[in-house]
């Protein structure tokens, strides 16, 4: 007599998305990003600060750097404009009359931040379906909306 062994796939049911799951995802990434930012010397909010000033359509005031940069981090105002102190003190920004503006130094440390980058950000979102990415983007969008929403209340 033969017997053939009954196998059965196990199947896991697909992890749900919560405020775990989504900070988990946010550090790992944020982890690699850090990496990349330590090795050319700025860190994570300067980056993000001088981002805004590179993709800015004209010269920001350091009043609409702060609120973007809020907007973005939730940081506190004078923590975001020490931030812009430190860009300028390292000439990746400078001013410009009452505006700041990225300086050649500030694009070319983005465009290297991001051309580093791009490889890990190929591997880490590359293969996922359009659908999956789409209804996650959704998902995302409106905890954003409520956790902004929540977060107005709380400091009203």
């Amino acid at each position: 007599m033969t017997t053939t062994a009954s196998t059965t796939a196990s199947t896991s049911p697909a992890p749900v998305a919560d405020a775990r799951a989504l900070g988990l995802a946010h550090y790992a990434a944020r982890g690699v990003l850090e990496l990349v930012l330590a090795r050319h010397g700025i860190t994570f909010q300067q980056q993000i600060a001088l981002r805004a000033a590179v993709t800015a359509d004209a010269p920001r005031t350091p009043d609409d750097l702060v609120t973007q940069v809020r907007g973005s981090l939730k940081a506190d105002p004078s923590d975001i404009r020490a931030t812009l102190d430190e860009l300028l003190a390292q000439r990746w920004l400078v001013a410009d009359g009452a505006h700041l503006r990225p300086t050649d130094a500030g694009r070319e440390l983005i465009a290297a931040v991001g051309a580093e980058t791009a490889p890990v950000t190929a591997r880490v979102w590359g293969g996922i379906p359009a659908e999956d990415l789409a209804a996650a983007g959704r998902v995302l969008s409106l905890v954003t909306e409520r956790a902004n929403a929540e977060l107005a209340a709380l400091t009203a």
